[in-house]
């Protein structure tokens, strides 16, 4: 079953750096099925794992034990990110999650730090995302924000991006943060007009979620991981939860209003 969405852009919340916590004992807490409970329950329409291959933080059973979960919340969406030439496509097949987003991540890399370059792996990559699709599985590629490679993603057959966020994070409050948003804008615009959907994430947060979503047209899901988490320190995940949707819920008035 697709979850209905019901608000402009849906929250998926990553659940690694629960997970990352959790390993560091072995006592399995935090439990990432407990915060996946809470997160829903605050009105999460969706959760993220990135099961790398070294198992430091999402682990095998993880991903198992949110698919279980996850049966009884037909509405909402399970996300799996990964590197489909490593470990990725083993949970596509036996999970079969609502989406998988395909990373080009190295295998001892500690966070995703560029897009797909698909001159490069687009051919390697056509029949991956074929696959993931044969299963009922929609697939989002993780993109710089360069509209010109927009079509190029198309071509490979994907259904998705994720426009990585990091550069405009890391450029917010700053004079450079307008003309990357203008970048990021012209990024999704190619992408619906290529017939893609788009998604957004990597350190978005409650600074900086809001004006992103204005000013970029047509996000229909961010996820956010390690900003969430953090902030669910401070306030508990449904706070945290609350908080991100209200961060959403902003930047669109007019639907938030109806």
């Amino acid at each position: 079953m697709t979850p209905t969405l019901v608000t402009p852009t849906a929250l998926s919340v990553n659940l690694n750096k629960v997970a990352l916590v959790r390993n560091t004992r072995e006592l399995g807490i935090p439990s990432v099925v407990r915060a996946a409970t809470l997160c829903l329950q605050a009105g999460a329409h969706g959760i993220t794992v990135h099961p790398r291959p070294d198992g430091r933080h999402i682990r095998r059973g993880d991903v198992h034990d949110l698919h279980e979960l996850l049966k009884a919340w037909p509405q909402v969406e399970y996300n799996i990110e990964g590197n489909p030439f490593h470990n990725l496509m083993e949970f596509v097949r036996e999970v079969r999650p609502h989406q998988c987003t395909f990373v080009p991540d190295a295998e001892g890399q500690s966070t995703s730090d560029h897009g797909w370059d698909l001159a490069a792996d687009g051919e390697r990559l056509k029949p991956l995302v074929a696959q993931a699709q044969s299963l009922g599985v929609r697939v989002s590629l993780f993109m710089d924000p360069v509209p010109g490679a927009m079509a190029a993603a198309k071509a490979v057959g994907a259904d998705r991006v994720e426009l990585y966020t990091e550069s405009y994070a890391r450029a917010f409050g700053t004079t450079a943060a307008q003309p990357l948003l203008r970048s990021y804008a012209q990024s999704a615009q190619a992408a619906q007009a290529a017939g893609l959907g788009v998604n957004a994430g990597h350190d978005l947060n409650r600074a900086n979620l809001t004006g992103f979503l204005a000013q970029v047209p047509g996000v229909r899901e961010v996820s956010i991981g390690h900003a969430l988490v953090a902030d669910a320190l401070e306030l508990g995940y449904a706070a945290a939860v609350r908080a991100y949707l209200g961060c959403i819920d902003k930047a669109f008035p007019a639907s938030s209003s109806q």
